[in-house]
């Protein structure tokens, strides 16, 4: 009899929570920057015909480390402009991965000097203790954001009981750029346990000024969602991908009503290890299974960001095993076709033990046309690099020469 009152109670719970949300306001489109056309964003030099092209050097990209916690192990990166034109990155670090001293740090890197503040801890497991007035275990996958009224947004997942499929996420304010935070609010995404529930990739902004976090759950199914955040509270979130096969989804936006979510695969032994792909027509209030992108995925993270050009940039563990490789690729926004342009960790030479991880990128750019990349080096360091902006002109010209040499020898066929 205790069984079916728990069940009657569960329904009516789950019943009262889908009217919940279902009574909130309708989706606007989402927010689109500013976008101009490849060909305006390379400054050819006007020489005389009689004269030669003067010879233009391509900085190389930079690269440099996150600061040492003096941690042993360094996890899950992730970054945002600051409103100077700085970069903020957040990682966690600790003994090891979900131990009790696991704390999530912040650091600003300067773009003048090319050099990283001293670290400084912006949350642990103790004050989300305080802040939640629950008991927290462990906490990890710090994301920002920028709200419509200019603060800062952290979420991280915190766990009470069990493992990383017992996740909840939790929310701190910054109006300092990231100097000082608010005490911890924890977001409500399900009428029930609010269990399940994790954050990985950068959101989306709407027109209204609401933000639309990519999530992802890994208890009793592993599938995305897409949360509808309006100050700290979920209003409404829309399932992304069905069944037990891609979680942590990244979302391109195409224009106002389309966007495309690439996910890590989760698929079970015998099923394609490519790039699992939804898209919705509708600014996110239903997705659809597309075809799968064409580029290996052993289970592992893929970040990705929009320059300004409308090319397309991933960064990803390319192989069906392992994250022993590591490369940068861009897409032609004409072909969208996706090509390497820069391999950043390759150890597959080596044997397997001596294989290091280079996983959990996360890509942002300042000002549309430069790229910032931090990720997970063997679970030791966080690695930084830096791609300016005529370093991925360079880049874009060339995958689109290889593009009209591909279209060329199709034609002749």
């Amino acid at each position: 009899m205790s069984r079916i009152v728990a069940l009657c109670f569960l329904l009516l719970a789950a019943v009262l929570g889908f009217l919940h949300i279902d009574s909130r306001p309708v989706w606007t489109p989402f927010a689109l920057p500013s976008v101009s056309p490849v060909e305006d964003q390379v400054d050819e030099p006007v020489v005389s015909k009689n004269k030669a092209l003067p010879k233009v050097v391509i900085p190389t990209p930079q690269s440099n480390w996150l600061p040492d916690t003096g941690a042993p192990s360094v996890h899950a990166a992730s970054l945002i402009a600051l409103k100077d034109g700085a970069v903020r990155a957040f990682w966690f670090a600790g003994s090891r991965e979900g131990a009790a001293d696991v704390s999530i740090y912040s650091s600003v890197y300067d773009s003048h000097s090319a050099n990283w503040s001293a670290p400084t801890v912006v949350m642990d497991r103790i004050s989300a203790e305080k802040g939640l007035s629950r008991y927290i275990a462990k906490l990890g996958n710090p994301v920002p954001s920028r709200l419509a009224d200019g603060r800062l947004q952290l979420f991280f997942v915190t766990v009470s009981i069990g493992g990383w499929a017992g996740s909840s996420i939790s929310a701190i304010t910054s109006d300092d750029e990231g100097l000082t935070w608010s005490n911890p609010q924890r977001l409500i995404s399900s009428p029930l346990l609010n269990l399940s529930t994790l954050v990985k990739s950068p959101s989306i902004s709407f027109t209204d000024g609401l933000l639309g976090v990519p999530a992802y759950h890994e208890w009793i199914g592993r599938f995305g969602e897409f949360l509808r955040i309006d100050a700290g509270q979920v209003i409404d979130k829309r399932r992304m991908s069905s069944g037990r096969s891609a979680i942590q989804p990244l979302v391109f936006v195409s224009d106002a009503q389309d966007a495309s979510a690439y996910f890590r695969q989760a698929r079970s032994a015998g099923l394609p290890k490519q790039i699992p792909v939804s898209k919705t027509q509708n600014a996110g209030q239903t997705w659809q299974w597309s075809e799968d992108l064409a580029i290996a995925n052993p289970n592992s993270a893929v970040a990705g960001v929009a320059l300004k050009s409308g090319a397309r940039i991933l960064a990803l563990n390319n192989i069906e095993t392992g994250r022993h490789r590591l490369v940068l690729m861009m897409s032609n926004p004409q072909s969208g076709q996706w090509q390497v342009i820069e391999v950043l960790e390759d150890d597959e030479s080596l044997a397997d033990a001596q294989r290091k991880e280079f996983s959990y990128p996360y890509l942002i750019t300042v000002n549309g046309d430069d790229a910032h990349l931090v990720y997970t080096w063997d679970r030791k360091k966080i690695r930084h690099r830096y791609f300016s902006a005529a370093w991925l002109k360079h880049a874009f010209s060339k995958i689109e020469s290889q593009d009209l040499e591909t279209k060329g020898q199709e034609v002749q066929q």
